[in-house]
């Protein structure tokens, strides 16, 4: 008997059929699936595929982009999830940490439009079996084909058909022009990701150092223990890497952990269950020091709790008395 239970007879004549989703199938006689390219992806991930990140907490899946343009061989760039954390999407040049494109926050399901054509929508899924955790992603009805590429120049790209000029086109692109690679904004600034072109910004609260000539944001009003701070929700967020993760949180719970605490400098809170999640259903995190590799974008952001001096007057805060 060969491996999966098939005969070398049945092997000899099982099929191979490549299906409209782009998957390619190889099938017993029986209808047996004995191979399938979906479990097996290398630069591309294509509507319909689940991307299996970790099984049983070991991570699982990693894309690997091309050598070069016209080379296929493996290249320096890969995409798969962090293994220190668990809960954020990167991509790495080598071994060294070169874009993290996003941070699981629950939410099972969410959308954007393509942009330059409102009528089209891609759906971005995470699912957490328990088990399994992987990342699938889907088009809207009448949408023109596309996949999501890793390239030999470390760019998650999300490309779509276009039937006029019967070619590719990136329709998205994270890093972009820069933007978007890790710390690229400094120290509590943010890739800017919601206008025509990304830019790097400063935190509310925080403004352009003017003694460093790099990319150095500083607060506007510094923090002083056992006065009056407050928090300032940001929403639209990917919140900033070295978090600390708190397991077993309530919204309040987590907002208190870091308001007790005069290091912690922000706070962000989810709730997982609409995620299917077993166990723990709250995901609340905590920052301590810089605030690093934070974006602002129009899908896919949360929002991100930061720690500023007194409050001031109208804006969208929480005002906390350090212990």
């Amino acid at each position: 008997m060969t491996k999966n239970n098939v005969t070398a007879d049945e092997d000899a004549r099982a099929s191979a059929v490549l299906l409209d989703t782009g998957n390619l199938v190889l099938r017993s006689p029986n209808g047996t699936v004995i191979w399938q390219s979906f479990d097996h992806p290398t630069d591309t991930i294509l509507p319909g595929m689940r991307f299996l990140l970790s099984y049983k907490g070991r991570v699982m899946g990693r894309l690997v982009a091309w050598k070069g343009p016209d080379d296929p061989s493996v290249g320096d760039f890969s995409f798969g999830l962090d293994p220190d954390l668990g809960m954020q999407i990167v991509t790495w040049h080598g071994a060294k940490l070169y874009c993290r494109i996003s941070v699981w926050n629950g939410a099972s399901v969410s959308g954007g439009t393509y942009p330059g054509n409102s009528s089209s929508v891609v759906y971005q899924t995470i699912v957490n079996t328990g088990d399994r955790f992987y990342l699938m992603y889907s088009i809207s009805d009448d949408s023109p084909y596309a996949r999501i590429m890793l390239d030999y120049t470390g760019t998650m790209s999300l490309l779509t058909w276009n039937s006029y000029s019967s070619s590719w086109i990136a329709t998205s692109e994270r890093p972009s022009g820069g933007y978007g690679v890790y710390g690229s904004c400094g120290p509590f600034g943010y890739s800017d990701f919601t206008g025509a072109t990304p830019t790097c910004q400063c935190l509310d609260g925080f403004e352009p150092d003017p003694m460093n000539s790099s990319r150095v944001c500083r607060r506007v009003e510094a923090l002083k223990c056992g006065s009056k701070n407050h928090f300032l929700r940001l929403s639209g967020m990917k919140v900033p890497d070295r978090f600390l993760h708190i397991r077993n949180r309530s919204f309040d719970q987590c907002a208190a952990e870091c308001s007790r605490n005069c290091s912690c400098t922000a706070y962000a809170y989810a709730n997982l269950s609409s995620a299917g999640t077993l166990g723990d259903q709250t995901r609340c995190l905590v920052w301590t020091g810089e605030l690093v590799d934070t974006w602002k974008t129009n899908n896919y952001g949360e929002n991100l709790y930061i720690r500023l001096g007194d409050s001031p007057a109208g804006m969208d805060d929480i005002t906390v008395s350090d212990q």
